[in-house]
């Protein structure tokens, strides 16, 4: 099962390396992985979606977290109520037959176009898990060329 987890770390050199080195170590995949500074530019925010089969797993991440000297706080969104969002880009190749069909799907979902050439457009949603899979699923019929997502942000409510 995916667990969404936030770290708020001191901003210094080599902590992210030694994030993953824990996680490397120990054999824990990192599904994904957003980081930036905060209000503080001295401490940054991580979520990280990370995979644990059951809850003992995921109590040995976060003890492991918590060891490391620069870590300040562990927040594991799992049974918390928080809001989370993910950022989508997708090149999509489409041709004109199909441009009233595509330009429904992209209604439907809340994606926008961002840029249109010959051939292909690029588009963009922001959104939870569930609408950007709704997003990808109705694009597949058009042939996505290539897709980019960033990590999870999440935060309590």
């Amino acid at each position: 099962m995916r667990h969404t987890i936030s770290v708020l770390v001191e901003n210094r050199f080599g902590v992210l390396a030694r994030i993953a080195g824990l996680f490397s170590a120990r054999g824990y995949n990192i599904a994904s992985l957003a980081v930036s500074e905060t209000m503080d530019p001295t401490i940054s925010y991580m979520t990280m979606v990370v995979e644990a089969e059951d809850e003992k797993i995921l109590e040995q991440i976060k003890k492991q977290l918590n060891k490391l000297i620069d870590i300040i706080s562990v927040t594991d969104f799992t049974k918390k109520a928080h809001v989370d969002r993910e950022l989508v880009l997708a090149k999509v190749s489409y041709s004109q037959k199909d441009k009233a069909k595509f330009e429904n799907s992209i209604a439907k979902t809340g994606a926008k176009i961002v840029q249109k050439t010959a051939g292909f457009v690029i588009i963009e949603m922001l959104g939870d898990q569930t609408e950007i899979k709704a997003l990808l699923d109705s694009l597949k019929q058009f042939g996505i060329k290539e897709l980019v997502r960033s990590g999870r942000i999440a935060i309590s409510k």
